[in-house]
C-alpha cells in the first residue's frame, strides 16, 4: 500500500493542534492527501501528548489501536511530546511503530515519511534532534490551526520557566520566539481567509521576544498586529485573544495595550497553580501573592469587563489542609470567571521528583471536588449577572433550530458557550440578549433591532 494518503490524529492542547496542522500542510504540499478513515491511509500519524500521566496513557492507547489494525504497507509514525521525551521506550511499548518524530522537528515530517516509504522493509526510524528550531526553518508552513471562524497562532515554542512539576522544558527545550514579521504575515493571511478571531498561544505568551532581545515583547507584538490588521468595518478580525500568561510578567504596558485596543478582548488566561506561598515555592513558581492581588486589581480597573481564567493544581506534594484552604479562600475572594483544576500527576525527571507523590489519590479527589464546587457556585453567580445584557456572540455551529457560539468571555473548547434561538450561519458575529444562565453556559436570543443597525 504505497498511496500518498495520510491520516493524522492530534492529541493534547491547542499548541499541539498547531503543530499537527503545520505537518498536514507540509504533507499536502508534497502531494499527500488527508483521509478520515485510517484503513484507507498509507501513512498513519499520531501527534502525541506527554504532559502528564493520563495524557501519556491516552497517546499510548491510540498508538496501540492503530498498530493492532495496521495493514501491510501502512506506515505508523508517532510524533510529538511523548516521543520527544521517551523516544525508544514508546517504540518498545508499541510494536508496529515505524517512525519516531520529536516535537522539536515536526517540520521534517515529509522527509521522515519519504525515507520510510523508500524502504522495502522499514526498520524503526528515530528522528529526535535535540535543538529546537522555531521560526527560521518551518518550511513555509502556516503556524496556525483553524477551527471554524477562529485560528490559533503559535508565537513561540518551548519554555524557560523552572516549574518543578512541569516536563515541558524537558520535552520542548527552552523558549524560542518566532520572528515578529512571520507572525504578522500569518495574522494578515488568516484575516484574508475570513477568520473572526485570532488566538495567540505559546507555553508562556508573556515571555515572547525575550530571546530576541525585546522588552515587553508581547505588548510590542500586539501593537504591531493592531497596526497591520484591517479595520473591523473593512472585513478585519473582530477578536484577538491572549492565552497562557505567566504570573509576574503581565506588565503595565501589556495592560495598557489591551485597554487601548478594543479588538484585543478583555480576557486573560493566567495559570496561577496555587495561592499559598509555601506551596508555590515548592512548585518553584512565583510566590509573591501581593503581586497577584495588585495586578488583578490593575487589570480590573483598566478593563472593567475583564474575564479572568486560571488553573490550579491540587494535591501537590506537601500540600496541607491549611494550604488547600488558603487556595479555596483565594478563589472565593478573587472570583475568577473560569477555573481549571488538575490533580497532581507525578512526572519522573522533573525537579519535583524527589518530593514523590505522597498525598493519597482519595485526598486529591476530595480536594478537587471541593474546589470545583466552590468555583461552580461562583461561575453560576457570574453567569447570572449576564442575564439581561447584550453580548456579541461568534457562532460556531447550528442545528435543530438552535445555534451555539461564544462571547469574548469564552475561549474555544475550554470555556462555556451560548445557546442561541434560531439557526445562524457559522462565522457570523451577532448581538444576543442573554435570557438564561447555567453553571458554565448562557442562552439568549438575537437582538434583531441592533442587528439591523450593525
Amino acid at each position: 500500500m504505497k498511496q500518498k494518503t495520510f491520516h493524522l490524529i492530534s492529541l493534547g492542547c491547542a499548541k499541539n493542534t498547531v503543530d499537527s496542522e503545520s505537518m498536514a500542510q507540509l504533507l499536502s504540499g508534497s502531494g499527500y492527501r488527508p483521509v478520515d478513515n485510517p484503513r484507507k491511509a498509507g501513512v498513519l500519524i499520531v501527534n502525541t501528548c506527554g504532559f502528564i500521566g493520563p495524557a501519556k496513557e491516552e497517546s499510548l492507547s491510540v498508538l496501540h489501536e492503530l498498530a493492532s489494525q495496521k495493514r501491510k504497507g501502512q506506515i505508523l509514525i508517532a510524533a510529538g511530546c511523548l516521543t520527544q521525551r521517551y523516544g525508544a521506550e514508546v517504540a518498545r511499548q508499541v510494536p508496529g511503530i515505524d517512525g519516531i518524530l520529536g516535537t522539536r522537528r515536526w517540520m521534517d515530517i515529509v522527509d521522515v515519511v519519504q525515507k520510510l516509504r523508500a524502504e522495502k522493509d522499514p526498520q524503526p526510524l528515530y528522528h529526535l534532534p535535540e535543538a529546537p528550531t522555531v521560526g527560521t526553518d518551518e518550511h513555509g508552513a502556516l503556524r496556525a490551526a483553524v477551527q471554524g471562524p477562529s485560528a490559533y497562532i503559535k508565537i513561540a515554542d518551548g519554555c524557560r520557566r523552572p516549574c518543578a512539576f512541569c516536563a515541558i522544558p524537558l520535552i520542548k527545550g527552552t523558549a524560542v520566539s518566532r520572528p515578529v514579521e512571520s507572525i504578522l504575515a500569518e495574522a494578515r493571511a488568516l484575516e484574508e481567509m475570513g477568520m473572526r478571531e485570532l488566538i495567540l498561544i505559546a507555553q508562556d505568551t508573556t515571555d515572547y521576544g525575550h530571546d530576541l532581545g525585546m522588552k515587553d515583547g508581547l505588548a510590542q507584538l500586539l501593537e504591531q498586529m493592531m497596526a497591520v490588521l484591517k479595520p473591523k468595518d473593512e472585513g478585519g478580525v473582530d477578536w484577538v485573544r491572549i492565552m497562557y500568561a505567566y504570573p509576574g510578567y503581565v506588565t503595565d504596558r501589556l495592560i495598557e495595550v489591551m485597554a487601548e485596543n478594543p479588538r484585543i478582548v478583555p480576557y486573560l488566561d493566567m495559570p496561577l497553580q496555587h495561592a499559598h506561598p509555601a506551596t508555590l515555592r515548592r512548585m518553584r513558581r512565583p510566590a509573591n501573592m501581593d503581586w497577584v492581588y495588585r495586578t488583578i486589581e490593575k487589570m480590573r480597573r483598566a478593563l472593567p469587563d475583564l474575564a479572568l481564567r486560571t488553573t490550579f493544581i491540587v494535591g501537590y506534594p506537601g500540600e496541607t489542609e491549611e494550604e488547600f484552604q488558603t487556595l479555596l479562600d483565594f478563589i472565593q475572594e478573587i472570583r475568577f470567571d473560569r477555573v481549571g483544576a488538575f490533580q497532581f500527576s507525578f512526572e519522573p525527571g522533573t525537579s519535583s521528583e524527589p518530593l514523590g507523590d505522597p498525598i493519597p489519590a482519595e485526598v486529591k479527589q476530595e480536594r478537587y471536588e471541593r474546589l470545583m464546587a466552590v468555583q461552580q457556585a461562583i461561575s453560576l453567580e457570574i453567569n447570572q449577572s449576564q442575564v439581561g445584557k447584550s453580548l456579541d456572540v461568534l457562532i460556531e455551529g447550528q442545528g435543530d433550530g438552535i445555534s451555539v457560539g461564544r462571547t469574548y468571555r469564552d475561549a474555544p473548547e475550554i470555556d462555556g458557550m451560548v445557546v442561541v434561538e434560531g439557526e445562524i450561519p457559522t462565522g457570523e458575529m451577532v448581538p444576543v440578549r442573554i435570557n438564561g444562565a447555567m453553571t458554565y453556559d448562557l442562552s439568549g436570543v438575537v437582538e434583531t433591532n441592533r442587528l439591523l443597525i450593525l
